[in-house]
């Protein structure tokens, strides 16, 4: 019997801000390692044994699911498009009502994609524990052995002491809320508890039959929207209407706090979620005086100190730092206490609240044919950096607003301007009239770049016509 594994990617991670934002989230991120939290997440759950990876994620993320997933070579078995955040128990109900079509007796195990698991073997085997029970029916869940009092997670209370941590099905007592410090250390000091891991092991049958048991309203319009589904370019697009009707609530809460039938791994061989700077910094490679740095970080004289430069050509200096998170961004820069790392999701609140754009948007705006950013900005103009990937293609389009000019500086762009197709080769470069429908596409095997000079009344992205798309985006910012 194979496992299906349900990776879950729609999560906003702010409390990874400025790095992680709306626009593109912590799971995109090479945050530790050379991989995405994303890629390590579907490599760990692939090989023998595992299905291809069904993926929940929205609209504005699909594009980049399917690239890094084709980066790590890795074919997904359905990617399913949620109209709407609606947390964890929607989107497990989708997938397993999908997957009643195609795999009725299969299992499926259901995991956040922007977790970090060092010993990827480890978890396989304890995979492989808990598959037993979830073919007799359990509600498999999986336990982590707390290495301090956390109070960023929820915990599993066992009926029974866990002894080495041995990766087998244990019953569970209750689940208990995010504590404060005091119960945290009481909880780690009894040797019961377990950090509630959010990765679920369980039949589809076992899966719906608690739905159905526990949140049967649920049922319903979840069941409208995967059968009014859409194909879209290889995704299902959930029906809109109905989903709109889906009550926002945690799988947790929907139908594992109410079940019976539940059972607990351990696991013991490491295990974040990344929930702030500060479990970056326990995840990162740190000198003698427990200080991490990434990208262009220099540190002198510092102690446990987390020193993170996310731009070539912006250099971070520490001098005489103890406990400080510092993370560059050419637009943003964070420097926090490192013991109020979970503060940071009030900070972006705070941003928000100013209305400052770089509380949700990434200075890269990723897109299906590559990325643009911004490199100056003026009253009438805008100066971007454009980057196509090969055989990509923007969108057949015009402007009501803006004219632009493109000048290529690595590669070849093949140009349509009205009726005009032409190529333009690096150093070269090309005007586009306001109103001028145009596109631009990447013909070669390399990225191309080129510098786009845009001057008019209105420079926002929302000011696009689309005739024709190849990644069928309608009208909008992105589609």
């Amino acid at each position: 019997m194979s496992v299906h594994p349900i990776l879950l990617c729609g999560g906003s991670g702010t409390r990874l801000w400025p790095l992680s934002r709306k626009s593109y989230p912590k799971q995109f991120v090479p945050l530790v390692g050379e991989e995405t939290l994303f890629q390590a997440s579907a490599r760990r759950l692939s090989g023998p044994g595992y299905a291809a990876p069904v993926v929940l994620t929205n609209s504005d993320f699909r594009f980049i699911v399917t690239e890094q997933l084709a980066e790590a070579g890795i074919d997904p078995g359905a990617i399913l498009i949620e109209p709407a955040g609606r947390n964890t128990a929607p989107a497990v109900l989708a997938a397993a009502l999908w997957l009643e079509k195609t795999d009725p007796d299969g299992l499926m195990l259901v995991a956040p994609s922007d977790h970090v698991v060092p010993d990827a073997l480890a978890f396989r085997d304890a995979v492989a524990a808990g598959v037993p029970a979830a073919e007799a029916g359990q509600l498999v869940t999986f336990g982590i052995k707390p290495a301090h009092a956390e109070t960023g997670y929820g915990y599993l209370e066992l009926t029974e002491d866990p002894g080495d941590f041995a990766a087998r099905p244990l019953a569970l007592k209750r689940f208990v809320e995010k504590p404060d410090a005091e119960q945290a250390a009481e909880m780690v000091a009894a040797g019961t508890y377990l950090w509630n891991a959010g990765i679920f092991l369980f039949s589809v049958r076992a899966i719906l039959a608690a739905f159905r048991a526990h949140a049967p309203e649920l049922v319903a319009p979840v069941q409208a929207a995967v059968d009014q589904g859409k194909p879209d370019l290889g995704f299902l697009r959930l029906a809109p209407e109905p989903w709109e009707q889906v009550e926002d609530i945690s799988i947790d809460y929907a139908v594992m706090e109410r079940a019976e039938n539940l059972s607990v791994v351990p696991f013991a061989a490491g295990w974040s979620d990344l929930g702030g700077w500060d479990a970056v910094w326990r995840e990162s490679r740190r000198d003698v005086r427990g200080v991490a740095t990434a990208g262009p970080a220099t540190a002198l004289d510092c102690d446990d100190t987390l020193l993170r430069s996310e731009d070539a050509g912006l250099e971070i200096v520490g001098i005489g730092l103890k406990d400080i998170v510092a993370v560059a961004m050419p637009d943003a820069v964070l420097v926090a206490d490192a013991h109020r790392a979970q503060d940071v999701k009030a900070a972006v609140a705070a941003l928000k609240g100013k209305r400052a754009k770089q509380a949700e948007a990434f200075p890269k705006d990723h897109r299906p044919w590559g990325w643009f950013e911004s490199l100056a900005t003026g009253d009438r103009f805008q100066v971007k950096r454009i980057v196509v990937h090969p055989g990509a293609a923007l969108s057949l389009q015009s402007h009501h607003h803006r004219a632009e000019h493109w000048i290529v500086v690595e590669g070849t762009a093949k140009v349509t301007i009205d009726d005009e197709v032409k190529l333009v080769t690096e150093n070269q470069s090309v005007y586009i009239p306001l109103g001028a429908v145009h596109r631009m596409e990447n013909p070669g095997k390399l990225p191309m770049v080129l510098i786009e000079v845009q001057t008019g009344s209105y420079l926002g992205e929302d000011d696009i016509i689309r005739y024709e798309d190849v990644y069928a985006r309608g009208q909008g910012a992105k589609g």
